[in-house]
């Protein structure tokens, strides 16, 4: 996540170092997933305030090539255990997004075509087919202000965003990366 100081650095640039690295970054292949890493990791004021995870899961060949593997629902389990908050590469439509959406995010499915033939892939691809917009519920709070925030443990919100088990994960898997025995061994280098 960027702090705001750092996308302000990125877009003014105080040292002209994020705008050289744009630059030079507009001529890479995938540059959206090294630029902020490398204004980062290259400058003075930011490179020991990195932390390096992504929080994703990925699966990449052996050796790595330019694009990672895709993802499918032989690899649920790994990305459940692994806690990452993200995921990727999926193919469109892919089963293991219905299973993510039924079962992490706890969301309704989608609309059903009348000539789908009402199976776990004719919801994916229903889904696609409407853009695969299907409402998921939530709820934000705001602290310190009152009134601002939902209580979702309140009966009478219903929908609203309870911790769950995959929260949990995700907030040891934080704390594990920023805890002071591991945070220098996870910085630029």
């Amino acid at each position: 996540m960027l702090s705001r100081r750092f996308a302000e650095y990125c877009v003014v640039g105080w040292d002209n170092l994020a705008r050289t690295l744009l630059l030079y970054h507009a001529n890479l292949v995938s540059s959206p997933e090294f630029y902020f890493q490398t204004v980062a990791c290259n400058s003075r004021e930011f490179r020991n305030a990195t932390v390096n995870s992504d929080l994703h899961f990925i699966r990449w060949d052996t050796p790595p090539k330019q694009h990672p593997l895709y993802l499918g629902p032989k690899d649920y389990r790994r990305m459940v255990l692994s806690s990452a908050a993200f995921a990727r590469k999926f193919r469109d439509a892919d089963l293991v997004l219905d299973r993510i959406d039924r079962e992490i995010l706890k969301r309704r499915p989608p609309p059903r075509d009348d000539n789908d033939d009402h199976d776990d892939h004719a919801a994916s691809a229903s889904a696609a087919r409407h853009g695969g917009q299907f409402f998921s519920y939530g709820g934000w709070c705001s602290e310190g202000v009152v009134g601002l925030c939902s209580n979702p443990w309140e009966p009478s919100r219903k929908g609203a965003i309870k911790p769950g088990a995959g929260s949990r994960r995700l907030r040891v898997m934080l704390n594990k990366m920023l805890s002071g025995r591991n945070f220098r061994k996870q910085q630029c280098r």
